[in-house]
């Protein structure tokens, strides 16, 4: 069964079970029993099991096992630089770039995405579904001081709401905006007990609209909320996984990766919950 990851409910099992390739640092699940280790560091991909999906299919033809960390694009980005980890799938472009350009990252590969939804109440008494962007949806639920629960948590996703308040030039701030210093399965399970809104991913909004009775779909489809995730690893040599890290990006590029990308979370929710690199690229810089 396809789910959203809990670190905090599943952390004492499999932080035990796994270890990484290297430098002693643990996996939180690791995939396939080969003997050519490597490891990844990322955050949603790896949250909805779809780094699972991608590892098993890779790890059963190339001898390997591949040890998944729940990171942050921040974090992640931060254990390539300091030589922790293989790979990273982040979705921080210019930090990515940067990488690159210092030469401490290498093979940035366009993956694939989701995108940002701005969900709330069935009501939706601040008028969102018809605003013309992200920031007007927003604007609108600020003007009336609707319930509105954020993640709170400095994560990607609460970074690109934080970034579109600040084109606004609006302070989120009162009884009506509520943080929830947590994941987005806790934000929706919130939103909805309160009937609130909310910024979701697509991707977690997939996997839990069906038990999510109170909210809807009120906004989507803005350049702003798209989320490209794009892979890069260690140049080569720099760490012993590398060499079958830069494997594992260009089966994920290829056709049959890109397969699995496409039709992963079809059979469950009846749609896909990550898009491919083809409709990504549509979004690219």
């Amino acid at each position: 069964m396809i789910k959203v990851r809990s670190i905090t409910a599943m952390t004492l099992g499999l932080l035990i079970a796994a270890s990484t390739a290297f430098a002693g640092q643990s996996c939180d699940e690791a995939y396939g029993h080969g003997s050519k280790e490597f490891s990844v560091a990322a955050g949603s991909p790896g949250e909805i099991g779809l780094i699972e999906a991608l590892a098993k299919v890779f790890a059963a033809d190339n001898d390997a096992r591949v040890c998944w960390r729940d990171a942050d694009s921040h974090q992640a980005l931060k254990a390539l630089r300091e030589k922790t980890v293989d790979m990273v799938m982040t979705t921080a472009p210019a930090a990515e770039k940067t990488a690159v350009k210092e030469g401490w990252a290498t093979q940035r590969t366009l993956i694939g995405s989701n995108e940002y939804f701005i969900v709330g109440p069935v009501t939706d008494p601040a008028g969102a579904s018809g605003a013309a962007t992200a920031a007007d949806a927003l604007l609108r639920i600020f003007n009336v001081e609707e319930k509105f629960f954020s993640r709170g948590d400095n994560s990607e996703a609460n970074k690109r709401e934080m970034q579109i308040w600040r084109q606004l030039s609006a302070t989120p701030y009162g009884k009506w905006y509520i943080p929830v210093h947590d994941d987005m399965a806790a934000v929706l399970d919130q939103a909805n007990k309160e009937k609130g809104y909310a910024m979701t991913d697509s991707s977690t909004w997939a996997m839990m609209k069906s038990d999510l009775p109170n909210l809807k779909l009120l906004f989507k489809g803005d350049k702003s909320l798209m989320n490209a995730c794009h892979a890069l690893r260690q140049p080569d040599g720099a760490t012993p996984g590398a060499a079958m890290a830069a494997k594992f990006i260009g089966f994920m590029q290829s056709k049959p990766g890109q397969k699995i990308i496409l039709i992963y979370g079809k059979s469950q929710y009846g749609e896909a919950v990550y898009d491919i690199a083809a409709h990504a690229a549509h979004y690219e810089d």
